[in-house]
């Protein structure tokens, strides 16, 4: 018998060219028993799947077993969650940079005041200078203080000694 039609139906089957309806013919074809024997090679290939429908059934048991899982086991319930809740990681992690910031700055603080206002020489008074942005009370008062500790009387004007 001449089997050029399932040669060239396995041909097209190879290169992915085969619809399910001859896929379908290639099946029934090699699920006969009389198979040419240069076919055969391919029989099992086509007959895997009512093979194994007959080899790899599930019991009973395996049924039972799924079922009473299924059964026992209780609905999930779903939690409400506030904004304040949501948020919360975020509050903290801004916390944190707050903290870190004002830390930061506290120890700039003390480290850098006597950097910034070294001591100045006026007239043979020590005073410490104070920047732009330092108020005029705060000189106005260090200025007084300095010569109330050396016994010195301001004078009114200008270019004049301060010591008599």
């Amino acid at each position: 018998m001449d089997y050029k039609y399932i040669n060239q139906l396995l041909e097209r089957y190879w290169r992915c060219e085969t619809s399910l309806e001859e896929e379908d013919i290639l099946r029934a074809f090699f699920s006969q028993d009389s198979v040419p024997a240069d076919l055969m090679r391919y029989k099992p290939l086509f007959n895997y799947a009512e093979v194994q429908k007959e080899h790899d059934v599930l019991g009973e048991e395996f049924d039972e077993k799924i079922l009473s899982v299924i059964e026992g086991s209780k609905p999930v319930k779903a939690r409400v969650i506030t904004m304040a809740q949501r948020f919360k990681p975020l509050f903290k992690a801004a916390a944190v940079v707050a903290i870190i910031l004002t830390l930061g700055n506290a120890m700039q603080l003390p480290f850098g005041n006597h950097m910034d206002n070294p001591i100045v020489n006026y007239d043979g008074y020590s005073m410490p200078k104070f920047d732009k942005g330092t108020s005029v009370a705060l000189g106005d008062s260090a200025m007084s203080d300095t010569m109330k500790q050396s016994m010195v009387e301001p004078s009114a004007t200008v270019g004049q000694p301060i010591i008599k």
